[in-house]
């Protein structure tokens, strides 16, 4: 529990902004003091909710009250906002991408020593369940050595027609669901290093800004990560496939997937099945007494433990999970999937 009840701002009240109050409502050791947004029709929400609204973004930053600020504004006005807000005293989470560049958030990084104020981001897919799955199955070594792994989000509605679709104010789908998957997928692979990238964007629907992308991510112990947005996929592929030596895991956002595991190598007897016009031994499956099927383990997630390490890092009595390193780590991938895009070749990195 916190030493104080923290109060907390909301700049930009839109779904995301929404989402941190309702994380916000769980909790007796903080409140929501107020919202700013420059669209009548989220202040007007905010009123009908019984939630203050303020007249200005300067207004609320001056409210002695708010010792927190919520940045959830298009991903082009993030760096401002929050830069203006430590200068303000204020503690500042975040939203998703921090920034439009790596540029940009050294500069947030470099506010935040300067002002000597919390700085951090609201990577809540930290917190899904479905990911949280796969890498228990991972961490736990369940399936023996993963040598691939497929994490992808499919929709077949195109951006959304807002902000998201327009290059001025950070939107793509590498800066809106890129950044969620890249932060997934270096937080289970910890320590190794990415050593290569090889990335595609797409323009089905938009040519602004990329509305889905294909990434071949690889590490240094061999292990090949294929990430992938879709936004024009009207048959939708698994959320989650993972491949290693003693078997495979699938899963959905539902948690509606699988383990399947070799029980006996011993086992080789392929019989030849007859696959389209021809026979093949190679891809004949498995007798039923060779493998075995598991469920799903199970992972509790709580998002609000977010806002508890968030407190608990300005009380000085935790490191803040979402670290500023981290946050360095996911940009570099992120520059290095557009530049592979750009030139059409495999980036070499030390990520």
């Amino acid at each position: 529990m916190a030493d104080k009840k923290y109060g907390i701002g909301i700049i930009g009240f839109g779904g995301q902004g929404n989402c941190h109050r309702w994380w916000i409502a769980q909790r007796d050791d903080a409140e929501i003091i107020g919202i700013y947004d420059i669209a009548e029709a989220r202040v007007e929400y905010a009123k009908e909710n019984g939630i203050r609204t303020y007249a200005s973004r300067e207004e609320l930053l001056n409210d002695d009250k708010v010792d927190i600020v919520v940045v959830a504004t298009p991903n082009d006005v993030h760096k401002e906002i929050a830069i203006d807000a430590m200068a303000h005293g204020k503690h500042v989470v975040c939203e998703k991408p921090v920034a439009m560049n790596y540029a940009e958030l050294e500069e947030m990084i470099a506010a935040s020593e300067k002002y000597g104020k919390l700085f951090t981001v609201g990577q809540n897919r930290r917190w899904d369940p479905d990911y949280l799955t796969m890498k228990k199955i991972f961490d736990d070594n369940l399936l023996g050595k993963v040598f691939q792994i497929e994490s992808r989000v499919h929709g077949s509605r195109g951006i959304p027609g807002d902000w998201r679709n327009k290059k001025a104010h950070g939107g793509g789908m590498v800066f809106d669901w890129g950044i969620h998957l890249v932060d997934q997928m270096l937080m289970m692979m910890g320590d190794r290093k990415l050593v290569s990238v090889y990335n595609r964007l797409t323009n089905v629907s938009n040519e602004e800004v990329d509305d889905g992308f294909k990434l071949l991510a690889v590490f240094d112990d061999g292990t090949e990560w294929h990430v992938e947005v879709g936004t024009n996929n009207f048959i939708e592929l698994p959320r989650w496939y993972m491949l290693a030596e003693n078997g495979s895991a699938m899963t959905g956002w539902k948690l509606d997937g699988k383990m399947v595991m070799v029980e006996d190598w011993a086992d080789k007897d392929a019989v030849p099945v007859v696959a389209g016009v021809g026979l093949t031994k190679t891809m004949a499956p498995r007798n039923d007494g060779s493998i075995k099927e598991y469920p799903l383990p199970e992972v509790k997630s709580d998002i609000t433990e977010f806002y508890t390490n968030v407190f608990a890092a300005i009380e000085g009595k935790e490191e803040q999970l979402i670290t500023h390193d981290q946050l360095r780590r996911s940009f570099k991938l992120m520059e290095a999937m557009f530049e592979s895009h750009n030139t059409n070749s495999v980036i070499k990195t030390e990520i």
